[in-house]
């Protein structure tokens, strides 16, 4: 069962298109690797297909309120416990194990301790434990293991693979080998040809 069907997306930053002519498609039970340098649309392709901002051409196919969406923010509230932030966005979704979200990210430990005394590993396995309270199908992930420790990471990778087994997918950003079996789109093909009514040279985005 398709989950995620992207048909020649083209999206941009501040006005400037990054990447054009993306597509692919994305099954239960899989995953699919962005790669491509620094500053080529990734992080702007992710949040386009989590519907942050809306797309230049192409089409995005999926279910209404199927993706979880991680960033770098980690969506925490710093005066609320470990086990209070993820109550709190059980609730946002529906419901979802929160006892079981800290056991697989390894925070059972800190449960009482607030988000705002935990460390920036902490945080971000924190952050990541959210996705397994939301319980959506489709994991939108962009560089998740910034900040973790390599016993983290391969906590991290192992959710993965337990979202792929129960039928969910994840589409993520990460220059991190997370071991899984996942196919690998390189974005560097896809990068925006200039077009005539490009910015010119020295246009800072963060005035568009």
């Amino acid at each position: 069962m398709s989950l995620l069907s992207v048909q020649g997306l083209c999206v941009a930053r501040g006005g400037l298109r990054t990447v054009e002519g993306v597509s692919f498609t994305l099954d239960a039970g899989q995953a699919l690797i962005l790669r491509g340098p620094n500053g080529i649309g990734k992080t702007t392709l992710l949040r386009t297909v989590a519907g942050l901002q809306p797309p230049v051409a192409g089409r995005i196919k999926m279910d209404d309120d199927a993706v979880a969406y991680a960033a770098h923010a980690d969506g925490l509230k710093g005066a609320l416990s470990v086990a209070e932030n993820l109550a709190f966005w059980a609730q946002v979704f529906g419901g979802g194990d929160v006892a079981g979200a800290m056991a697989a990210m390894g925070l059972a430990s800190l449960s009482d301790r607030p988000a705002a005394a935990l460390s920036a590993g902490q945080k971000r396995r924190l952050g990541l434990a959210r996705l397994l309270v939301a319980r959506r199908p489709l994991w939108v992930l962009d560089e998740p293991t910034v900040s973790l420790d390599a016993a983290s990471v391969g906590r991290f990778a192992d959710m993965v693979r337990g979202h792929l087994a129960q039928g969910g997918a994840a589409l993520i950003a990460t220059h991190i080998d997370l071991g899984l079996d996942a196919r690998v789109l390189d974005l560097t093909p896809f990068r925006a040809k200039p077009s005539p009514d490009a910015q010119p040279a020295g246009f800072n985005e963060a005035f568009a």
